[in-house]
């Protein structure tokens, strides 16, 4: 396959732009590796299709308000989306416009805080240095925006709407969106069943989101990113696995975390580190038995997960059933649970 076979039309009026209210109220769409069909319900009703015994296992990073806008002078507004600290006060960051950030620009943002441009780097990327910033974490907290995706126009909304209820361990610069329908009451309502719930965290960088621009898979390669299991969950892990029970991912970002650490130790067990495994048709899963996740978007590596755990003909017969039924699509969008 190639990256163009990852294709499929959706209207722009199914982009969700606003959250479900309350999270849990989004739809939910069943679909069965085992039969094809596919079912319509709501989240809500998620603990109706786990069953005693199941694993879920969720992501539980945070997003950094990792936006920053400022100024170069005299008068050009620039965006800086901050990817990953490479020193105390060095940051790599995407760049808008980059074209007109070189080294030795400097950018202006409010607080009398400003970053120098040092380096150029790799895709367009910046390496900038800020000065004026004793206590960055406070600063950016303050300043910084979290980094809603752009095809959210208009969102004003609570800013935790874009963070899930149990994230605590910060350092994403997208939200594992899979998690957003779960609510405190739904978690303990799915404990209540007698599944277990455990949490890893994955953070999330440009790779997950950054369009494909390789046509052909076998040169797509994913950017690390950082990310880490618990002795607890890695054992709650083997133990379901040696007993045959089922490991349900809530989302992409836990599915290549946890397929991305068996690859690289033959095993699940307490870890921390780099993952940058591409999930793609065709592919063997050894720790996913069952995968909550959002609507992605065409040719993106996401759907490429998706395929290779539910194969292509069902994903496209459950996108063109999304597609027609008005299931909302994206980041704020509805959920498929493939098992």
């Amino acid at each position: 396959m190639q990256t163009s076979d990852f294709h499929y039309d959706l209207p722009p009026e199914l982009i969700a732009q606003q959250p479900a209210d309350p999270r849990d109220a989004s739809r939910l769409l069943i679909v069965s590796r085992g039969t094809g069909e596919l079912i319509d319900t709501v989240f809500s009703r998620l603990p109706d299709y786990l069953v005693s015994g199941d694993v879920l296992v969720a992501n539980e990073s945070r997003v950094v308000a990792a936006r920053l806008e400022g100024v170069l002078p005299p008068a050009t507004p620039v965006e800086l989306l901050l990817i990953r600290r490479l020193e105390p006060d060095v940051w790599e960051v995407m760049a808008k416009p980059a074209r007109r950030l070189r080294p030795g620009s400097v950018v202006v943002f409010p607080g009398d805080v400003t970053a120098e441009v040092v380096a150029t780097a790799q895709r367009g990327r910046r390496h900038v240095r800020f000065w004026g910033t004793p206590e960055f974490e406070s600063w950016l907290n303050r300043a910084g925006k979290l980094p809603i995706p752009p095809y959210i126009r208009s969102y004003e909304g609570d800013p935790e709407r874009y963070q899930t209820v149990y994230s605590r361990n910060r350092g994403s610069i997208a939200a594992p969106t899979a998690g957003l329908h779960f609510t405190s009451p739904l978690l303990e309502r799915i404990r209540d069943a007698g599944v277990q719930v455990h949490f890893l965290a994955l953070h999330v960088g440009p790779g997950t989101f950054q369009p494909v621009r390789e046509e052909d898979l076998s040169e797509i390669a994913m950017e690390p990113e950082q990310g880490s299991i618990s002795a607890e969950a890695a054992e709650a892990i083997v133990r379901a696995k040696q007993e045959g029970r089922r490991v349900v991912a809530v989302g992409t970002t836990t599915t290549r975390l946890l397929e991305g650490v068996y690859e690289q130790m033959g095993e699940i067990r307490e870890w921390a580190g780099e993952v940058d495994l591409f999930i793609r048709p065709p592919f063997s899963f050894h720790v996913v038995d069952g995968l909550i996740t959002n609507f992605h978007l065409p040719r993106s590596t996401l759907l490429m997960l998706v395929a290779a755990f539910a194969g292509w003909p069902l994903t496209s017969k459950a996108y063109d059933y999304a597609v027609h039924n008005q299931y909302r699509f994206y980041s704020f969008g509805d959920a498929m649970f493939i098992l």
